[in-house]
């Protein structure tokens, strides 16, 4: 509070580590780091029909929007200035700057190398023991490795599925992280998830998460959190590795698009990649991002009744984030995008929330903001990598990250070095056939929460999950989503 202009100060760190909400109508305002807060004051929040249509499409809400209207979250980067008559001026501080890409493979390598090293170490001032979240991905084994070179003794915790059928399928980061952690010599912790774990702590999860984000791995998030706070009160964690240097999939693929668009057949070359042709024919912008991350448009028709049904989403990213459009480098773009939105409004919430339901802080040296500068102006040729780019990974899994491996190679042993990236699998796609199939009958009927029954068509999604159940179709991020919703309305909405 400045005394001599009488005004508010309200800031949220660069990158969105940390959640900030703020309520503002008429001249009343009030911030809070939770949402749940400001809903204790006797506030005006109905339902943000916007920010519904966007989390159905997107599994999440990007800020500035919430699931209320009049509350909103500030956005990385962003602070308030809030004067005594309730005005708000909200300015921008910082953001990632065009600049020229770097050229100097090696002279990155080192760059990235000491960068990381310094992060982590900044990041283990603490006194309170401090932990990592070890995946058995790139990622956390750098940040281990790192720590074990600044500590004697190292706190590592893993999560694996109980399933006594595809246990490989479901384990196999958890069976890497056991392997990682006995090369570094760590005091590794491992906590079993059993299906009964996630019907007990669902309606917990989306209490503490204030806001519907539809990802089945957010109560795996809290159930770690709560084991590891037995042993430490801080941990590490790898998010934004992925986006930082080019570690998913859809990076490839929009790289590969951009160079296939205009040359003849190149349709037969997506399908050898069993990949659908129809992303070809996409511009740069947000109907190209869109076609990687967003439900289909069909499928959320499907069950949203059209007066309820408005997609709102086109107009929102192309506003925020693709009024300019690089097309000499939309990957580049594409991953800002990620950084920018995905970051902070699904990743980082998620974590920073389920992390802090238990008093457990979590900290992401990947995410320190001269790394997130540099990493942008890294070529994508470095990141995903020139050797057979379009054809060598036909029948593999993609490696990606190619730059990270080498500056990093001291901190990894051949067995993570040399893995392709596999994805982390959850069984919950099965929990919806099994276990928790009750729970779905119950809340995605009209008569579990009256304030619904006008939203959805409840026969059709019945239908779906009938599909889904008997292996007609893959629907889980559809039920997961009005599941989530559903449980969050009949808890902050009612």
């Amino acid at each position: 509070l400045n005394t001599q202009t009488e005004e508010l100060f309200v800031a949220r760190d660069r990158i969105g580590i940390k959640p900030l909400y703020y309520y503002h109508k008429d001249n009343k305002f009030i911030f809070s780091s939770e949402a749940k807060a400001i809903l204790a004051h006797n506030v005006d929040t109905p339902l943000n029909y916007e920010s519904l249509n966007i989390y159905l499409r997107l599994l999440y809400v990007p800020s500035p929007l919430t699931m209320w209207k009049n509350i909103f979250k500030l956005e990385p980067a962003h602070y308030l200035l809030v004067n005594k008559s309730g005005e708000v001026k909200k300015t921008k501080y910082w953001e990632i700057k065009n600049d020229s890409l770097l050229d100097d493979k090696e002279q990155i390598k080192r760059e990235v190398h000491d960068l990381l090293y310094d992060s982590v170490q900044k990041r283990l001032m603490s006194d309170r023991p401090v932990g990592v979240f070890l995946s058995g991905g790139i990622d956390s084994t750098i940040i281990t490795g790192i720590m074990s070179k600044l500590s004697d003794h190292v706190n590592t915790f893993s999560i694996g599925f109980q399933d006594t059928e595809e246990s490989e399928k479901y384990n196999n980061d958890f069976l890497l992280a056991r392997k990682t952690a006995e090369h570094f010599n760590t005091e590794h912790h491992e906590y079993i998830i059993r299906p009964q774990d996630i019907l007990d702590n669902l309606e917990k999860t989306i209490y503490h998460m204030d806001e519907p984000i539809s990802n089945h791995i957010q109560t795996v998030n809290m159930l770690l959190a709560q084991y590891a706070t037995d042993f430490v009160k801080v941990v590490l964690g790898g998010d934004g590795g992925d986006e930082l240097f080019g570690g998913y999939e859809r990076y490839y693929y929009n790289a590969m698009i951009e160079k296939l668009r205009f040359v003849p057949g190149a349709g037969f070359v997506m399908k050898a990649l069993g990949k659908s042709s129809e992303k070809l024919h996409t511009e740069p912008g947000h109907a190209r991002y869109m076609s990687f991350f967003a439900q289909k448009e069909g499928v959320v028709a499907s069950f949203l009744k059209s007066h309820n049904n408005f997609d709102v989403l086109p107009e929102f990213l192309s506003k925020r984030y693709f009024d300019v459009i690089d097309k000499k480098d939309f990957t580049r773009q594409f991953m800002r995008t990620d950084i920018q939105s995905w970051i902070p409004d699904e990743s980082l919430m998620r974590s920073d929330k389920m992390s802090m339901a238990y008093g457990l802080e979590q900290r992401v040296p990947f995410l320190d903001h001269r790394l997130v500068e540099l990493a942008d102006r890294i070529p994508v040729k470095y990141k995903l990598g020139s050797k057979g780019f379009l054809f060598g990974s036909v029948g593999k899994h993609y490696e990606g990250k190619i730059i990270l491996r080498e500056a990093m190679a001291e901190y990894l042993p051949d067995f993570v070095l040399n893995q392709p990236k596999w994805g982390w699998f959850s069984p919950a796609a099965k929990w919806v056939r099994g276990p928790l199939k009750p729970l779905m009958r119950e809340v995605l009927s009209s008569s579990y929460c009256a304030g619904t029954s006008d939203l959805f068509d409840f026969t059709a999604l019945q239908k779906m999950l009938d599909d889904h159940i008997a292996k007609k179709s893959y629907c889980l991020n559809t039920l997961w989503s009005v599941m989530t919703f559903q449980l969050w309305y009949s808890k902050f909405m009612k």
